[in-house]
């Protein structure tokens, strides 16, 4: 129809901020992806696993997904997706890199490596601690009195049955 037509030739940029959606200036990105990293890396580091990279294709996933789920006022994971991944969100408020991290890694009490099971919610933090992980990259996005935050990790983890870690570590 003509209105798609339309909106593909409209710059992201522009149907972004006609829907009232905020991701991190460009200037602010490495700092994002510095605290991040280092944020995962810290609780991976706890445990004695490889630290995880910077991916900054997985972080323009991220930021398209984070962007979308802003937009449509939705919280939910994408389908179908090749990457693990990870959701935040905050209402009336921000947060940093590393509170978000330290929300998903405060999971780890819910796990119990014994019987490989959850008490509760844990697979933010298994999939932090997901040992065959690589890659990581994320992006916040704001508007409509919230904030969204998403991590892409590659390849992923939560493959039930298996540990997040243990011999490879």
């Amino acid at each position: 129809m003509i209105v798609d037509r339309i909106r593909r030739l409209i710059p992201t940029a522009l149907v972004l901020a006609a829907a009232g959606v905020a991701q991190a200036p460009k200037a602010t990105r490495p700092a994002l992806a510095r605290e991040m990293v280092a944020a995962h890396n810290d609780v991976r580091q706890r445990i004695g696993l490889k630290p995880l990279a910077w991916s900054e294709p997985l972080a323009r996933v991220a930021q398209e997904w984070a962007n979308t789920l802003i937009a449509n006022g939705d919280f939910a994971h994408r389908t179908k997706s090749p990457y693990g991944e990870n959701l935040y969100e905050i209402r009336g408020g921000s947060s940093s890199p590393a509170e978000v991290v330290s929300s998903w890694a405060d999971e780890s009490r819910d796990y119990d490596y014994a019987s490989n099971r959850c008490r509760s919610m844990c697979g933010h933090y298994t999939q932090i601690v997901w040992a065959t992980t690589k890659s990581v990259g994320c992006a916040v996005a704001r508007g409509q009195g919230r904030e969204v935050w998403v991590c892409n990790y590659d390849p992923p983890g939560n493959y039930v049955g298996e540990r997040p870690y243990g011999a490879l570590r």
